[in-house]
């Protein structure tokens, strides 16, 4: 039914080449939060949480609305070709998916709230697909920048998983790795905020409408 180039990895040979440096310009201000939207050098005190949940337009929108966060971005992660284009990794053939890296307080917002966060507004059981978005971009993934993010990761991964199977609803299956084993790079200027430029914009939340263990 779906293509298997768009929904079948691509390993590390057959990854188109991508370039040595970012070809693209990028505004120096978040659209809606008053910090930067590259932010390489993170404000001591700050952490840096990864996640890709389907297209990455909704997915920022979702957290640059979260108190505690300080600014958000839209990428790409996980895959091999560098500084790949948008149209690249849409073929499938970078190995990326879609991706926002979230610069946030963890003294006003934890990081197992946006964790909580990331399962309720996505479905994380649909594999190569969020939705009608179909293909390998949209897999879901956590990419940890901490131990601590791991240990968190993984526990609230095994308490929602289960939530899940009690109610039959499928097995999770969010990628979980080591964010300095895959590479953020930075998406065009035009997906940064793209819903505060584009309100009517498209968003995609095809969640599960389970609501994280409130105990948990």
């Amino acid at each position: 039914m779906f293509s298997r180039a768009k929904t079948s990895l691509v390993d590390a040979e057959h990854a188109l080449p991508g370039r040595e440096q970012d070809p693209f310009h990028r505004a120096a201000q978040h659209r809606v939060l008053d910090a930067p939207v590259v932010t390489d050098d993170v404000p001591d005190g700050l952490e840096v949480a990864v996640f890709g949940l389907g297209c990455f337009w909704g997915a920022e929108e979702i957290y640059w609305q979260k108190p505690g966060v300080w600014s958000t971005s839209v990428g790409y992660a996980g895959g091999h070709t560098p500084h790949p284009s948008y149209e690249e990794v849409c073929t499938g053939r970078t190995g990326h998916t879609e991706a926002v890296r979230i610069v946030f307080d963890p003294a006003v917002v934890s990081y197992a709230d946006l964790v909580k966060t990331f399962f309720e507004v996505h479905d994380p059981t649909q594999g190569m697909r969020q939705g009608n978005d179909v293909g390998t971009q949209y897999r879901s993934a956590i990419y940890w920048t901490t131990p601590e993010q791991e240990q968190t990761a993984r526990e609230l991964t095994k308490i929602y998983g289960d939530e899940l199977a009690r109610r039959r609803l499928g097995d999770i299956t969010t990628e979980i790795r080591p964010a300095a084993d895959v590479p953020y790079y930075y998406a065009e200027d035009a997906h940064q905020q793209y819903l505060a430029k584009n309100p009517h914009g498209y968003r995609c939340h095809a969640n599960t409408g389970v609501r994280f263990p409130a105990d948990a």
